[in-house]
């Protein structure tokens, strides 16, 4: 389970656009927190924490207990708002969850044994089709990380839902099919090298046999030696044929 992310809350008591703009001039982010059947809460954050928060691996994984007015609420990060040209977040969604609760939450996906993997080796490229999968599971028991073993693939593989260990407890959202989560591709360099090796073999394949023991066309009766095959008799070396 990701470790519980406390963050220190400020209650608000106005809504609307209008507050929340007066509130990001005030050096704070504004926020919510809504769910368990409760009444919605208004809270800011301070920014810098928040941003430190913001920034780990799988922070919509973390459960997140903000403390406000000496009250504790658990909650889950559900959306984050940005700014559309300084990516400063500007509102954030909290679903407060209770013990036991079923959630739904995107778990990171985490690949291991690069080294072991032949193409990756041969200069394939990952390419990770899933940076997160969506599991429900028990908001007591979220796992941490889905680990995906890239042992033996070759370039040309693809790893599926379906060979991957799901943590005990979850199951996928997604069960209906196999999805792909990564494949191994070919870099260009290895594509310019297959494509190099192939016309080489297409030229070959095309360029005539030569047959065992073949002989040249012995010359005319009298032609001196070294006149091309069928010259007239007397005629001097490499010489053409009469026509």
């Amino acid at each position: 389970m990701p470790e519980i992310i406390s963050l220190s809350a400020e209650p608000r008591e106005r809504v609307g656009k209008g507050a929340a703009r007066a509130m990001r001039r005030a050096g704070r982010v504004p926020a919510i927190v809504y769910g368990d059947k409760k009444d919605p809460v208004l809270i800011s954050l301070e920014p810098r924490e928040f941003g430190r928060a913001l920034a780990r691996p799988g922070f919509f994984a973390h459960l997140i207990d903000l403390k406000l007015d000496g009250t504790t609420h658990r909650t889950l990060p559900r959306e984050v708002q940005y700014h559309p040209v300084t990516d400063a977040p500007l509102h954030v969604d909290f679903l407060r969850v209770g013990a036991g609760a079923q959630v739904t939450v995107a778990i990171p996906v985490v690949f291991i044994n690069h080294e072991r993997a032949p193409g990756l080796r041969r200069g394939g490229i990952l390419n990770i089709v899933r940076h997160d999968i969506e599991m429900v599971c028990s908001v007591d028991n979220i796992p941490e990380r889905i680990v995906v073993d890239l042992d033996g693939l070759d370039i040309g593989d693809s790893l599926h839902l379906g060979a991957v260990a799901i943590p005990e407890g979850a199951r996928p959202v997604i069960q209906e099919r196999d999805f792909t989560i990564a494949t191994i591709g070919a870099s260009s360099a290895a594509r310019e090298e297959a494509a190099a090796a192939a016309a080489a073999a297409a030229t070959a394949a095309a360029a005539p046999p030569e047959v065992e023991g073949e002989q040249p066309a012995p010359a005319a009766p009298g032609a001196a030696p070294g006149a091309a095959p069928g010259s007239a008799p007397g005629s001097a070396p490499g010489s053409a044929p009469s026509s």
